[in-house]
């Protein structure tokens, strides 16, 4: 399936492994005595490295594909391959194994322990992934600081404005170094001005570290810092946005 690529130069660029490829993905719920498909055979393959994103209407599929591609949900049918490793058939062990070392979530909803500070969220992370003690705690304070929250730190998450709330999300799936970003609506609860210190923070991982990050967004404001926009609806990869589309203004939280 032709996609748009939109890229920031002109200059041809060498060639890169893949990290993300999707073959035929299908997404089939039962509702009732109807059968509902979420995706109706998607084809998808980012180079290691890239920022893309997911747009469309709501309803179109987006997060159930990126949920997919993340090893959070099974499809129905088709194949997904990421950094080299086929991740459809592996076991549920194997599977959040595999997660854990490579994959950082950017939830929609947060998801962080309301028990825990803002820093212990992200230390929690690193405990997970070997990260213990002192210096667990230097690199939670260094995440903190990159997202321009390290005098929260010891905030509990009740404490704290949902552009707050996201920014720890944020820094929490940095945590580890992890290899691929798979966010929800990053930058739905940040200012203009927040939400690209992030975007830009994500962009220079991508560029230093080699990270790829996929994420689903309305945004229209960070549109420019992808290296493409992939635009999903009815189930379906469209090869082009279309001319009647128009992405809704994120509803913004100020932090």
């Amino acid at each position: 399936m032709t996609l748009i690529h939109e890229s920031h130069s002109d200059t041809a660029a060498p060639l890169r492994e893949t990290a993300i490829q999707a073959h035929g993905i299908e997404m089939a719920y039962q509702v009732g005595d109807h059968a509902f498909k979420a995706l109706k055979g998607i084809d998808l393959e980012i180079q290691t490295g890239d920022i893309e994103l997911l747009m469309g209407p709501s309803g179109s599929g987006k997060t159930t594909l990126l949920s997919i591609l993340g090893g959070i949900l099974t499809p129905t049918a088709g194949e997904i391959t990421l950094l080299g490793q086929k991740i459809t058939g592996l076991s549920r062990r194997r599977l959040a194994k595999f997660r854990l070392q490579n994959i950082g979530f950017i939830f929609q909803g947060f998801n962080l322990f309301p028990a825990l500070t803002a820093a212990e969220n992200i230390e929690a992370t690193l405990n997970l992934k070997g990260i213990r003690g002192r210096a667990a705690k230097k690199t939670a304070l260094k995440l903190l600081k990159q997202v321009d929250l390290a005098d929260k730190r010891h905030n509990l998450p009740r404490d704290l404005s949902g552009g707050q709330k996201q920014r720890v999300a944020i820094a929490r799936a940095l945590a580890g170094n992890p290899r691929l970003i798979l966010a929800d609506e990053p930058t739905a609860a940040l200012d203009s001005q927040i939400g690209h210190t992030i975007m830009e923070l994500l962009r220079r991982l991508a560029q230093e570290e080699g990270c790829t990050v996929l994420m689903v967004t309305h945004d229209p404001r960070i549109q420019d810092i992808a290296d493409r926009v992939v635009y999903v609806e009815d189930g379906l990869i469209i090869p082009q946005q279309p001319a009647n589309f128009s992405a809704p203004k994120p509803e913004v939280q100020y932090p």
